[in-house]
């Protein structure tokens, strides 16, 4: 779930909000109570984490020389393929 940012146009007040992307835009200020809250351009901050080891090193990376390998992954003129 992205973070929206919203500014009071009443009393100027900013505060992020987390949400679902198909959730309505908040209007009520917390802090004035005037429904003038209005979402800033952004679209939230989106962080992607990849964990681990290393998903091209551990699953994408051919090791040794490719040359000898068939597209199957074993050694050339070992399969039928």
């Amino acid at each position: 779930m992205p973070t929206y940012p919203y500014r009071c146009q009443a009393c100027q007040h900013e505060l992020d909000a987390f949400q679902k992307i198909t959730d309505a835009p908040l209007a009520l200020c917390p802090k004035c109570g005037k429904e003038t809250l209005k979402r800033g351009i952004g679209g939230g901050n989106a962080v992607f984490q990849f964990q681990g080891s290393g998903f091209y090193e551990t699953d994408y990376k051919k090791g040794g020389n490719s040359s000898s390998c068939c597209p199957c992954g074993k050694d050339k003129g070992s399969c039928k393929s």
